[in-house]
């Protein structure tokens, strides 16, 4: 009753595969065999289990001890399919030909060769779409919390002014795993100031002497309402969405804003 029940599921299989061969845009790769001769198919993992469509086709193999090849015979008729799968679930889908001469007695078959495998992806396109609504998700998280931020009273924690670019740093706020920066530029000058950068740093030590200072740039994840340009006599307010972190005694945090096409340049650092 097994045997008879494996033999309809793989008879399903195979009919499920010919229908997919119909809607495929690739055309499966054909093998001709007769009854004078014994074709031999070496795949690149053990047979586990194969079929043809049509009893004037005969393809053996070792059903007891998993080998990694078999052997094909045919009776003159109209054309046939085999469908193989091995070991590791690969599935190998050829059309069968009979031919009284043939040219070619040994295949031997890549894995690139294969249709397909027989367990089912859902699960991983399951998992890539839970991965895509978690990050969006965080993103409507980061996108609230700084509205809020930018909504509420602030007050400058630190303010670098360079040739009338005035960059202030107004809110550091913590919000589950991310830090929140609230920066405002603002450009009393008389030239519109095109952004280059605006990294974040943690410092520590002393810059004059080079031996003890340190400083390693945080990476952002998330920047709201971040200008490209601030205009002459503009002002822009906007967040920094950084990983979180905690300054220690000796540490401070700097911003530095670099001018894109110009040498204006200004570095904001908070005090101890």
């Amino acid at each position: 009753m097994k045997r008879h029940l494996s033999t309809l599921l793989l008879l399903f299989s195979l009919a499920s595969v010919a229908q997919l061969k119909q809607q495929s845009p690739y055309k499966l790769d054909t093998i001709f065999a007769n009854e004078e001769k014994s074709v031999a198919l070496f795949f690149p993992n053990p047979i586990r289990q194969a079929i043809t469509g049509a009893e004037h086709f005969v393809f053996n193999y070792n059903r007891e001890k998993l080998q990694y090849f078999g052997l094909l015979q045919a009776t003159p008729g109209a054309e046939s399919n085999l469908l193989t799968i091995t070991e590791n679930g690969q599935v190998y889908s050829y059309i069968l030909k009979y031919k009284k001469q043939l040219k070619k007695i040994n295949y031997f078959i890549s894995e690139k060769e294969s249709v397909g495998n027989e367990k089912p992806i859902k699960i991983a396109v399951k998992k890539q779409k839970q991965i895509i609504n978690k990050q969006g998700v965080k993103i409507s998280q980061y996108l609230k919390f700084s509205e809020y931020l930018l909504s509420s009273t602030l007050k400058n924690i630190a303010t670098k002014c360079k040739k009338g670019v005035k960059v202030r740093l107004q809110k550091i706020a913590y919000n589950a795993s991310e830090v929140y920066l609230v920066i405002e530029i603002r450009n009393n000058s008389k030239i519109d100031f095109e952004i280059d950068y605006l990294n974040v740093y943690r410092t520590n030590g002393n810059k004059k002497k080079k031996a003890s200072y340190q400083s390693l740039r945080l990476k952002e994840i998330y920047k709201h309402k971040m200008p490209s340009i601030i205009y002459k006599g503009q002002r822009r307010k906007f967040v920094y969405v950084l990983p979180k972190f905690v300054l220690g005694d000796n540490e401070k945090l700097q911003i530095e804003l670099q001018e894109l096409k110009g040498s204006r340049r200004v570095v904001l650092e908070t005090k101890n």
